[in-house]
């Protein structure tokens, strides 16, 4: 008999979780544990399979994501588990499935309650942990490419940092698109680019803006900028007339001092006036959770791109790379790990063994 089977089992569970207390070092995270509270009327109580270790949690620990909540909280951006128990009004055919969730906090817990309506089902011989590397970096990348930018085939475009969690997706989905990548990179990842058809750029050494613009004399259809700051100036001179930036990021100022909303806010102005240009180009900012307030066509939009993007992992167009699989209680380590810029791929934590 599975947990999920089991009612006895679920009124006597508890619940182990990963509690950020405050602006604290990777290893100030606290693992707690309290009772498994019962779901109430439209939600459901996931068992965590797997839930990822992203850039906005090394922002959140600073204190530095735009719209974090208070302190104390649970981070954990998406997660991939089993529903183990449906509360009033939730199908109980849910029960024993694993789905996706796109959460922004909660998922650092190996059992959580999650909306009905925001579940998303993982496909049938999907590895749970590849499927939970692509629930925040997967949205994402797919609506920069297709519903901010419009990538056509043909078009080249520039990818920042193409060997991260976004920008690796980023990439596979241009080239499936039918688009000429360049991609950002340290040395040590030119490589696996070279492989895969991309044209790689060191981003650390001196000249960059000169490099990129010798690999595309004319320009590029599209730039994806996480990086922000003053570099994101460059990223718009390298547009070709009729092209877009969308600036999804302000990871220059990650380890700076003070508010962490003046850099968006500063970087969203810049675009609007970049945008008042006769210039021919265009410059956006993304954000996953714009239109969260239509909840309908939110959960709506976001469940058909995430479901495009898992088919695609399920017939192997799609790769999603593991760097590490860390139990949840070992979520310090997970979080310096991710941090370290050494890895290859996404950090997922597990549930204790």
């Amino acid at each position: 008999m599975t947990n999920a089977e089991n009612p006895s089992f679920l009124r006597n569970a508890t619940v182990t979780e990963v509690v950020l207390p405050g602006a604290v070092e990777p290893e100030g995270l606290e693992v707690r544990t309290r009772p498994a509270p019962a779901p109430g009327p439209g939600e459901v109580l996931l068992e965590m399979e797997a839930t990822g270790v992203s850039f906005a949690e090394q922002q959140m620990r600073r204190g530095k994501y735009y719209d974090q909540p208070a302190y104390p909280f649970v981070p954990g951006y998406d997660v991939v588990g089993t529903v183990v128990e449906a509360g009033p009004g939730v199908d109980s055919g849910l029960v024993g499935n694993r789905f996706a969730a796109l959460l922004k906090t909660g998922g650092w817990a190996d059992r959580l309650l999650v909306r009905a309506a925001d579940l998303v089902p993982v496909p049938a011989g999907v590895d749970p942990a590849e499927a939970e590397t692509l629930v925040v970096n997967g949205i994402t990348a797919w609506q920069m490419l297709h519903r901010a930018a419009r990538v056509r085939a043909g078009q080249t475009v520039l990818v920042h940092g193409a060997n991260g969690g976004v920008g690796s997706t980023l990439v596979q989905l241009a080239l499936l698109a039918g688009a000429q990548v360049i991609g950002t990179a340290s040395p040590r990842h030119h490589e696996a680019l070279r492989a895969r058809g991309v044209v790689p750029v060191d981003y650390r050494a001196p000249g960059l803006a000169d490099r990129l613009r010798a690999a595309a004399p004319h320009g590029v259809d599209a730039v994806f900028d996480h990086v922000g700051g003053d570099g994101v100036v460059d990223s718009f001179r390298l547009l070709a007339p009729g092209g877009t930036l969308v600036s999804y990021g302000t990871a220059a100022t990650r380890d700076t001092p003070g508010s962490s909303r003046l850099p968006v806010l500063q970087l969203i102005g810049r675009l609007a006036l970049w945008n008042l240009l006769p210039n021919r180009r265009r410059a956006t900012f993304y954000n996953i959770w714009a239109g969260k307030r239509r909840a309908a066509e939110f959960r709506a939009r976001t469940r058909s791109d995430l479901i495009q993007v898992l088919d695609l992992l399920a017939d192997g167009s799609l790769t999603a790379p593991v760097a590490a699989r860390i139990p949840l209680d070992r979520a310090a380590e997970a979080l310096r790990l991710a941090e370290s810029g050494t890895v290859t791929g996404k950090v997922v934590l597990t549930p204790v063994p």
